[in-house]
Protein backbone atom coordinates (compact mmCIF):
# COMPACT_ATOMS: atom_id res chain seq x y z
CA UNK A 1 0.00 0.00 0.00
CA UNK A 2 0.95 3.40 -0.81
CA UNK A 3 -1.25 5.62 1.45
CA UNK A 4 -4.30 6.42 1.50
CA UNK A 5 -7.00 7.09 -0.91
CA UNK A 6 -10.50 9.28 -0.24
CA UNK A 7 -12.88 8.41 -2.95
CA UNK A 8 -15.42 10.50 -4.79
CA UNK A 9 -18.36 9.30 -6.31
CA UNK A 10 -17.11 8.83 -9.66
CA UNK A 11 -14.50 6.93 -8.42
CA UNK A 12 -16.65 4.88 -6.46
CA UNK A 13 -19.31 4.39 -9.81
CA UNK A 14 -15.64 3.36 -11.76
CA UNK A 15 -14.82 1.12 -9.20
CA UNK A 16 -18.15 -0.42 -9.40
CA UNK A 17 -17.69 -0.90 -12.84
CA UNK A 18 -14.14 -2.79 -12.81
CA UNK A 19 -12.45 -0.01 -14.66
CA UNK A 20 -8.82 -1.49 -14.91
CA UNK A 21 -6.63 1.61 -14.56
CA UNK A 22 -8.95 2.77 -10.88
CA UNK A 23 -9.13 -0.84 -9.69
CA UNK A 24 -5.08 -1.12 -9.43
CA UNK A 25 -4.50 2.56 -8.37
CA UNK A 26 -6.98 1.58 -5.77
CA UNK A 27 -5.52 -1.75 -4.88
CA UNK A 28 -2.13 0.16 -3.97
CA UNK A 29 -3.72 2.45 -1.25
CA UNK A 30 -6.05 2.00 1.81
CA UNK A 31 -9.37 3.42 0.99
CA UNK A 32 -11.75 5.90 2.67
CA UNK A 33 -15.12 7.06 1.65
CA UNK A 34 -17.07 10.39 2.77
CA UNK A 35 -20.20 9.65 4.38
CA UNK A 36 -21.92 12.05 1.95
CA UNK A 37 -20.64 9.86 -1.22
CA UNK A 38 -22.21 6.95 0.46
CA UNK A 39 -25.26 9.06 0.42
CA UNK A 40 -25.18 10.21 -3.05
CA UNK A 41 -24.70 6.22 -4.11
CA UNK A 42 -27.88 5.55 -2.07
CA UNK A 43 -30.03 8.12 -4.05
CA UNK A 44 -28.87 7.13 -7.46
CA UNK A 45 -29.61 3.37 -5.96
CA UNK A 46 -32.75 4.60 -5.20
CA UNK A 47 -33.71 6.02 -8.48
CA UNK A 48 -32.58 2.74 -10.44
CA UNK A 49 -34.08 0.36 -12.05
CA UNK A 50 -31.23 -1.65 -10.40
CA UNK A 51 -32.01 -0.49 -7.13
CA UNK A 52 -31.66 -4.05 -4.98
CA UNK A 53 -28.14 -4.99 -6.96
CA UNK A 54 -27.05 -0.94 -6.29
CA UNK A 55 -28.01 -1.36 -2.63
CA UNK A 56 -26.15 -4.78 -2.40
CA UNK A 57 -22.86 -3.62 -4.02
CA UNK A 58 -23.03 -0.53 -1.85
CA UNK A 59 -23.26 -2.62 1.07
CA UNK A 60 -20.57 -4.45 -0.06
CA UNK A 61 -18.04 -1.49 -0.63
CA UNK A 62 -19.42 -0.14 3.16
CA UNK A 63 -17.64 -3.68 4.74
CA UNK A 64 -14.77 -2.84 2.25
CA UNK A 65 -13.21 0.89 3.11
CA UNK A 66 -13.42 2.95 5.67
CA UNK A 67 -16.72 5.22 5.91
CA UNK A 68 -15.91 8.84 7.35
CA UNK A 69 -18.61 10.80 9.15
CA UNK A 70 -19.28 14.72 9.19
CA UNK A 71 -17.44 16.19 11.90
CA UNK A 72 -17.35 19.37 13.67
CA UNK A 73 -14.08 19.93 12.81
CA UNK A 74 -15.28 19.60 8.81
CA UNK A 75 -17.92 22.39 9.62
CA UNK A 76 -15.39 24.58 9.90
CA UNK A 77 -13.50 23.44 6.63
CA UNK A 78 -17.15 24.09 4.54
CA UNK A 79 -16.92 27.20 5.82
CA UNK A 80 -13.32 28.23 5.09
CA UNK A 81 -13.78 26.56 1.94
CA UNK A 82 -17.24 27.90 1.00
CA UNK A 83 -15.97 31.46 1.83
CA UNK A 84 -13.02 31.07 -0.75
CA UNK A 85 -14.99 29.61 -3.18
CA UNK A 86 -17.80 32.45 -3.07
CA UNK A 87 -14.53 35.22 -2.64
CA UNK A 88 -13.23 33.72 -5.81
CA UNK A 89 -16.15 33.83 -7.61
CA UNK A 90 -16.06 30.17 -8.06
CA UNK A 91 -19.15 27.68 -7.69
CA UNK A 92 -19.21 23.76 -6.76
CA UNK A 93 -21.92 22.01 -5.73
CA UNK A 94 -22.51 21.88 -1.98
CA UNK A 95 -21.89 17.93 -1.66
CA UNK A 96 -18.51 18.45 -3.23
CA UNK A 97 -17.84 21.19 -0.81
CA UNK A 98 -17.95 18.50 2.16
CA UNK A 99 -16.24 16.05 0.09
CA UNK A 100 -13.63 18.84 0.32
CA UNK A 101 -13.87 19.04 3.96
CA UNK A 102 -13.31 15.35 4.62
CA UNK A 103 -10.39 15.36 2.76
CA UNK A 104 -8.47 18.48 4.74
CA UNK A 105 -9.73 17.35 7.36
CA UNK A 106 -8.09 14.06 7.18
CA UNK A 107 -5.46 14.89 5.62
CA UNK A 108 -6.12 12.35 2.48
CA UNK A 109 -5.71 13.12 -1.65
CA UNK A 110 -9.12 12.88 -2.96
CA UNK A 111 -9.17 10.88 -5.92
CA UNK A 112 -11.75 12.17 -8.55
CA UNK A 113 -12.38 13.00 -11.97
CA UNK A 114 -14.32 16.63 -11.37
CA UNK A 115 -12.00 19.22 -12.29
CA UNK A 116 -13.85 21.69 -9.71
CA UNK A 117 -12.04 20.54 -7.02
CA UNK A 118 -9.13 21.99 -8.16
CA UNK A 119 -10.89 25.62 -7.06
CA UNK A 120 -10.14 25.03 -3.50
CA UNK A 121 -6.95 26.15 -2.41
CA UNK A 122 -4.77 23.62 -0.53
CA UNK A 123 -6.85 20.28 -1.32
CA UNK A 124 -4.94 17.59 -2.27
CA UNK A 125 -6.62 15.74 -5.60
CA UNK A 126 -5.59 12.58 -7.87
CA UNK A 127 -7.31 13.28 -10.93
CA UNK A 128 -7.99 10.55 -13.71
CA UNK A 129 -9.00 11.11 -17.46
CA UNK A 130 -10.05 7.61 -17.97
Amino acid sequence: MNGKCLLDTNIVIALFKGEPKVLKELARCKTYVPAIVIGELRYGAEKSERSDSNHTQIDALINEVIVLPITTEMGNYYGEIKNQLRSSGKRIPENDIWIAAISMENDIALFTRDKHFANINDLKTKSWDI
